[in-house]
């Protein structure tokens, strides 16, 4: 190869990149950045103004005042409205009419740094619901909705709420089925037939229907203190899922996790969608769980068999997070 012919190929092999086609890759990588950040704030913006909302949080006269930290009032309700028969019978719901408070809890979220507080509130607590005597207190959405709950909820405890998030039967199981499952271990076999639920012990993935059945069940000879035992350790099992880089980061479980719970999420009038995220990410490094502490099961005439509270333990629970100070340590449960 002779010197001329090399310099020239040289000169071929490394001339410089034109400044107009720099320009253009540029121009074109600036487009794509600023579509794809259009496209998320769009999405954001629709997912926000999609959300169901409700006026759960109105002011009253006695209302508690506001307190550090913020505190959620997390309902699961038994509404099938939105269940087709097909999809009742799927997931084992029954077909009774109206709406009642499957799930009840208080979620505290300190001001400063330390893990949250997510207390258990017994569908079945024997409490004064406003205008309304003494009754178990999911009677309470029962006879006025969100805001009767909520009132009785912060009568019941004096601490302040500032944001309620309310989520159905179905709403449940999308949200599960969303994130491709939820990972449980389960000490015993788990049968009811009630809940639509048949389970092995071990560890396994749950899809919705099998969640469903797992956070309703209440086949355990201590009924529903046991339950709200399984819907905590659940739901930080689920949060510690949809938190994770593996769907956050997977448009295909994402897109509709975001879609999921627009669909089956209500949240009070002033929540939104940043309000959400907060809740979730705060419970994705874990949380303290905690049961209302109970002082007697007796069966009451006219009523049944309630949840009565050890008045002590519970003004000790609920003045600390009315403080925004630790739960004391013989109140936490130790997740099994």
């Amino acid at each position: 190869m002779s010197a001329g012919y090399r310099q020239g190929y040289q000169q071929k092999a490394y001339a410089p990149v034109p400044r107009r086609r720099k320009l253009r890759v540029g121009r074109l990588i600036g487009v794509v950045l600023v579509a794809l950040l259009a496209l998320g704030v769009g999405m954001w913006i629709y997912v926000d103004s999609s959300l169901k909302r409700t006026d759960a949080l109105p002011d009253y006269a006695g209302r508690p005042a506001d307190t550090p930290g913020t505190n959620w009032l997390l309902v699961g309700s038994d509404g099938r409205e939105d269940l087709t028969p097909e999809q009742q019978a799927e997931l084992a719901t029954g077909f009774a009419a109206g709406q009642r408070t499957d799930t009840i809890m208080l979620l505290h979220i300190p001001e400063g740094s330390g893990k949250a507080t997510l207390v258990s509130i017994p569908r079945d607590s024997y409490v004064d619901i406003p205008d309304n005597g003494k009754n178990k207190i999911n009677a309470a959405f029962s006879l006025g909705g969100p805001q009767l709950l909520v009132k009785t909820v912060e009568g019941a405890t004096g601490v302040h709420l500032d944001h309620y998030m309310e989520i159905g039967f179905g709403g449940f199981a999308g949200i599960v089925d969303a994130v491709g499952g939820v990972d449980m271990c389960i000490d015993e076999p788990m049968k009811d037939p009630l809940a639509g639920l048949d389970l092995q012990a071990g560890c396994q993935e749950l899809d919705g229907a099998q969640a469903l059945g797992f956070v309703r069940t209440r086949a355990f000879a201590n009924a529903d203190l046991q339950r709200v035992q399984n819907q905590r350790k659940f739901l930080a099992a689920l949060t510690d899922k949809a938190t994770s880089a593996g769907v956050l980061l997977n448009p295909f479980k994402s897109f509709p996790l975001l879609f999921a719970g627009t669909d089956s999420i209500t949240v009070a009038d002033g929540d939104h969608l940043h309000h959400l995220a907060g809740m979730a990410f705060s419970m994705g490094g874990g949380v303290d769980t905690v049961t209302v502490p109970v002082g007697g099961t007796p069966t009451l005439d006219g009523v049944g068999s309630v949840v009565q509270w050890d008045r002590e333990n519970a003004l000790r629970l609920f003045g600390a997070l009315e403080k925004d100070e630790a739960v004391p340590a013989d109140l936490i449960t130790v997740p099994k």
